[in-house]
């Protein structure tokens, strides 16, 4: 049995944000965004004190790492067209 791991982590600037509150009022609404139109698992992992950036790690499983790599894809260009953030950088992995 194959079992193949994708993560993606992904800085999002948050551009006039003033507020934690703020800050999870987005990305929120971001991390629903994508987990409803992909099947993975998303979570903020690094800058948490941060008002105005985020760091998000996202993690997909399949049996192959073609469509893994897709799907991980397909999140950056959906993060990359939301009004609310700005995509500064990010980085595919496949394990």
């Amino acid at each position: 049995m194959a079992v193949v791991v994708g993560l993606l982590q992904v800085e999002l600037g948050i551009p006039g944000n003033r507020s934690l509150k703020g800050k999870r009022r987005v990305l929120n609404s971001v991390k629903e965004r994508v987990r409803s139109q992909f099947n993975v698992s998303i979570a903020e992992v690094e800058l948490n004190d941060v008002w105005d950036a985020a760091l998000l790690g996202v993690s997909c499983v399949a049996n192959q790492s073609q469509p893994v790599h897709q799907t991980l894809s397909k999140v950056v260009s959906t993060m990359e067209r939301c009004r609310d953030v700005t995509l500064v950088d990010y980085a595919i992995e496949i394990l």
